[in-house]
């Protein structure tokens, strides 16, 4: 039986990271009333560790895709209303190999190649000349990329949602079990007609019953921030080569397999420790710069110096600079899986855990969210 002091809610979302928050703000927007949980005194995981990054164009075809265009929208839609300044938009990827060049030719023949543009080296050099295109073959342009700083945007966005749409948070108050409509605390018990679990790189606590057949690994990735010379600018978010056979909406298609042979024998060192370049701006003229990719049931909190370096000799390869003094290390990691990007699991029919395990949280979560709530 409740209490009739026990705090009641329409929903109660267990996790502040960005897929947390994004069910926090579908939900209120329906008009529920919401609180999230959150272990820690403030969010410190994967949302604010990553590039801020949201990333439609390279995501895989099909639900990511598609949730990734929606997300894109409804950040576009938030961010100015939560104070969250759009650092830059748009994406270049540098294509160096003619085997990376077929690859955006057949790219841009997909559904997903729409609204892009496939630019000649001298044209890209017009638009973007901060891009080092030395014996490229053609540049990938794509005008629907959205950059934030995650290390603010994510508290901005918290603190957004309590006061315009009054969502109650509780932080560094960790949930020790959910049995909906009962969820209870290390602090208290509060109920809700739904809960929505969203924890992450919590495999073995909540619900790590259900979660334990999907065969989930945790990735964890380096990165880094660097200092370029005064008055460098980036016209907006760079890959190259590597993003091909990463990014599941290039690496899938036909075309991507024989560049990735012919990465394996000139990159193996680089796609040993999964790198790929991804280099974005902050307002303080900084770069954020990554990132790699290391798997497993238990990653330690080491970063690797040689890793480091072989992201910062893409780094060098693909932009024009003269001066790149690394300033900030860190790592980050996610939950993942070989089969899914994205794990929505029912215990019961009021209770769902969502996870993203592919690292896409940024780009997906708020489409994500949106897709939960029309099934639910």
């Amino acid at each position: 039986m409740t209490s009739p002091s026990s705090p009641r809610f329409d929903l109660i979302v267990v996790g502040a990271g960005i897929v947390g928050l994004a069910h926090a703000y579908t939900a209120a927007r329906r008009g529920l009333k919401v609180c999230v949980l959150e272990r820690d005194a403030a969010c410190v995981g994967a949302s604010i560790r990553n590039f801020g990054f949201i990333t439609v164009t390279g995501q895989g075809a099909g639900d990511t895709w598609r949730r990734a265009r929606r997300a894109r929208e409804v950040w576009g839609e938030v961010a100015p209303q939560a104070g969250i300044e759009a650092v830059h938009h748009g994406l270049y990827l540098s294509a160096f190999r003619p085997l990376a060049h077929d690859v955006l030719e057949a790219f841009m023949r997909t559904e997903m190649g729409a609204g892009c543009e496939l630019l000649a080296p001298g044209e890209a050099a017009r638009r973007a000349p901060a891009l080092q295109l030395d014996g490229a073959q053609s540049v990938l342009y794509s005008p629907h990329e959205m950059r934030v700083e995650s290390r603010t945007a994510i508290g901005l966005l918290a603190r957004w949602l309590a006061q315009a749409h009054g969502v109650v948070f509780r932080f560094g108050e960790a949930v020790l079990e959910v049995a909906t409509p009962r969820v209870r605390t290390a602090r208290a018990t509060l109920y809700a007609e739904r809960v929505a679990v969203c924890t992450n790189t919590e495999l073995h606590g909540l619900f790590a019953d259900r979660l334990a057949p999907h065969a989930l690994q945790l990735c964890q990735l380096q990165m880094l921030r660097v200092q370029p010379e005064p008055g460098f600018k980036l016209p907006g978010s760079v890959m190259a080569d590597l993003s091909l056979v990463r990014y599941h909406g290039y690496s899938k298609l036909p075309e991507a397999a024989p560049l990735l042979a012919q990465m394996r024998s000139e990159e193996g060192e680089s796609l040993a420790h999964g790198i790929h370049l991804i280099v974005v701006q902050s307002a303080d003229g900084s770069l954020v710069v990554g990132d790699s990719h290391h798997y497993g049931p238990v990653l330690e909190p080491f970063a690797s110096e040689r890793v480091d370096a072989l992201i910062l000799r893409h780094l060098r390869e693909t932009l024009r600079l003269r001066e790149a003094t690394v300033t900030a290390r860190w790592v980050g990691t996610y939950p993942s899986s070989a089969s899914t990007d994205c794990l929505i699991d029912a215990p019961d029919d009021a209770t769902r855990v969502v996870l993203v395990t592919s690292g896409t949280g940024a780009s997906t979560a708020f489409g994500i969210a949106e897709d939960v709530f029309a099934a639910w």
